[in-house]
């Protein structure tokens, strides 16, 4: 981390210079910890760190991948997110934003990794190829794993922006022609966040670099290096839908009438109940909408292999980590027999106050099972 305050500003100091007030600044500090998970308490200790911490120099590799974690950074919710910490902290080099080009841009590189050897970050974006000597991806006439094992070896640590470079995405699926390979396998010394998702939301990622910044040290992570912050809990246990699935209300295609009522969709091929991530609490487009609110199934896109996990749009049965629930057949009939013992009514209204919408809604359980039995 810099300590020369005439080389490098702290967070707070470039906030205020780029206009933003002292009022804006503590929102942001009191926005950042409630996505890092963080009590009350902590927001004063965000908002120190961010008034005496210098700006971590930043190297920004792209690989093998399509540049959509740059994209949803900069469309973060918060302004203070694209405008001070990604624009601040990318500028040592990030292809896609910094103004330099070619050699300049090499050598901003080369210099933030000599100067500040053991202090810098290095974040990755994509996949790398090792098949063909690493011929498939190459920049300046480095391949991109050369490329990677010069940046890894002054950083302080890495993080794996995406699916592309969490788990090989896209490119690493079978038959894998390119031998596509998640960082974490080809660097084994320096400690690596994964931050999969295709791509991230820019709000996580942003939290990530607060924490980094805040405590000068990693995030929790689960067994995957993933942080528990963001993918401890499944999409299904945070989605509006769960009611209906509780309740075994299921689109059986996207154009039924369940469909349009907003039943689950895990029928027609959602992947809500075996992806870990926060989509369903942070969303997306300033906390607009996510995907299953939008009306499309989850793809499972921050899970291992979920372009060879099957066909998008058909049910997965027996999935690991479904717990109690068992599958939308067994649930179909759990919630039947409610209906016939009287008991659906509660079980229902619980989540429905709409008088006309619980009698709609149980007649169509009751057809739901019909057609589950036959």
């Amino acid at each position: 981390m810099a300590t020369e305050k005439s080389v490098k500003e702290t967070y707070y100091e470039s906030i205020i210079k780029q206009g933003y007030s002292r009022r804006d600044f503590m929102k942001f500090a009191t926005y950042i910890a409630a996505y890092m998970g963080l009590e009350t308490s902590m927001i004063g200790q965000v908002a120190k760190s961010l008034e005496n911490t210098f700006r971590i120099p930043v190297i920004w590799e792209h690989y093998q991948e399509c540049t959509c974690c740059s994209e949803s950074f900069i469309r973060s919710d918060h302004p203070i997110v694209s405008d001070i910490i990604l624009d601040k902290i990318s500028l040592d080099y990030t292809l896609t934003l910094m103004a330099a080009s070619g050699y300049q841009a090499e050598a901003a590189k080369h210099a933030t990794m000599e100067k500040y050897k053991g202090d810098y970050i290095l974040c990755v974006e994509g996949s790398v190829p090792l098949g063909d000597d690493g011929n498939y991806c190459c920049i300046a006439g480095r391949s991109a794993k050369e490329l990677l094992l010069e940046a890894a070896e002054g950083a302080k640590a890495i993080i794996a922006w995406g699916s592309c470079a969490s788990n090989g995405c896209v490119q690493a699926a079978y038959p894998n022609p390119t031998d596509a390979t998640p960082i974490h396998k080809i660097i084994k010394n320096k400690p690596i966040i994964r931050v999969p998702g295709c791509p991230p939301i820019g709000e996580v990622m942003a939290g990530i670099i607060v924490h980094l910044i805040t405590f000068d040290r990693l995030p929790e992570l689960d067994g995957l290096g993933r942080p528990k912050a963001f993918y401890s809990k499944r999409v299904h246990d945070s989605c509006y839908r769960r009611p209906y699935y509780d309740a075994g209300l299921f689109a059986e295609t996207f154009d039924d009438q369940n469909a349009k009522d907003g039943y689950c969709l895990y029928k027609v091929g959602c992947r809500g109940p075996m992806t870990y991530n926060s989509c369903g609490t942070i969303k997306w487009n300033n906390g607009v909408s996510y995907p299953i609110q939008s009306g499309h199934g989850c793809i499972g896109c921050s899970e291992e292999n979920f372009w060879d996990n099957g066909p998008f749009y058909e049910r997965l049965t027996g999935l690991a980590g479904f717990g109690i629930e068992s599958s939308a057949d067994t649930i179909g009939k759990v919630a039947a027999g409610v209906v016939a013992g009287g008991l659906a009514v509660h079980a229902v209204a619980a989540n429905i106050s709409k008088r006309k919408e619980l009698r709609s809604r149980t007649t169509r359980a009751k057809q739901n099972e019909k057609k589950l039995d036959s």
